[in-house]
């Protein structure tokens, strides 16, 4: 008996080029997949490549037991946030550029997944960020995110002045361009550019990064992920902020608005090939030198 019955298909859409590659992809595992017997549903942009009919969203994620997603990070991310409620875990075919995610090469998607969805394979869970911002004590929306909640300037070129607080208790007020309150998993990404650390995955943490600092002496900072962060815009700096949840989604912010982040009680699913090695990612995706 299949561990795996109903797969969900997500995919990018890129240009006009991209998308004959995007396209043979798709083509390629919907093949593999209905060769092997499962029942295949596809979300938009996969089912628009693949010429089958679409799944409304909701009812996409509540028949599907296994996603995969052919794209890059970005797809990744997008189609983790609408899985990680469910509880279904995810796969990932590389057609972007570092693919920290998605580690499946279209050449080998016959190999690894006929090894994959016969229970070879490593399952491992990512943790993820809520966050919802209030003005007035009023929500102006919430988020969640895979890689990171991003408080950012917006508009102009001008710096932020925002206070901080960690279970309230008060942190520091600051002026930037902004902070990076990031997963593990986005430790390498947008955290990682502004000279924050890399988390491995199975921490229980969160990186705090200032983004241009315009007092050198602040620096990054790890705390638990149980920890419940505040981040207020000072109502004496009129500057139009943003926030912004894994660089996909934005609610607009002013002074005095303050944003709540806290760690969501659901976990990503993300399943690896059986001979998955984080380090050998890292090496591989940031150059890193290898011995002898």
């Amino acid at each position: 008996m299949k561990q795996f019955s109903t797969i969900g298909i997500f995919s990018k859409n890129g240009n006009e080029e991209s998308n004959k590659r995007i396209k043979k992809t798709l083509q390629t595992l919907h093949d593999f997949l209905h060769q092997e017997g499962f029942k295949i549903v596809a979300e938009r942009n996969a089912a628009s490549f693949l010429g089958i009919p679409e799944m409304d969203t909701n009812k996409f994620c509540d028949c599907i037991n296994l996603a995969i997603v052919v794209g890059g990070d970005g797809t990744l991310l997008k189609a983790g946030r609408l899985l990680s409620d469910k509880d279904i875990p995810v796969i990932g075919i590389n057609l972007g550029r570092l693919g920290f995610l998605v580690d499946i090469s279209p050449d080998e998607i016959a190999e690894q997944l006929t090894l994959m969805l016969n229970g070879a394979y490593t399952l491992e869970e990512r943790s993820l960020l809520h966050a919802e911002a209030f003005r007035n004590g009023e929500s102006l929306g919430e988020g969640i995110a895979l890689n990171d909640v991003v408080v950012h300037v917006r508009n102009d070129i001008r710096m932020i002045e925002f206070t901080t607080h960690v279970d309230d208790t008060f942190v520091n007020t600051q002026r930037a361009d902004g902070i990076v309150v990031a997963t593990p998993t986005g430790s390498t990404a947008y955290s990682l550019s502004g000279g924050g650390p890399i988390l491995h995955p199975g921490l229980d943490a969160v990186v705090l990064v200032p983004i241009c600092p315009h007092t050198l002496s602040n620096r990054p900072i790890v705390i638990s992920n149980d920890s419940q962060i505040n981040i207020s815009l000072c109502e004496s700096r009129e500057v139009n902020a943003r926030v912004s949840f894994d660089g996909q989604a934005n609610i607009d912010l002013r002074a005095g608005d303050s944003i709540v982040i806290r760690n969501k009680s659901h976990k990503l699913k993300l399943m690896h090939p059986e001979n998955y090695d984080y380090y050998h990612i890292l090496r591989n995706k940031l150059g890193w030198s290898s011995s002898p």
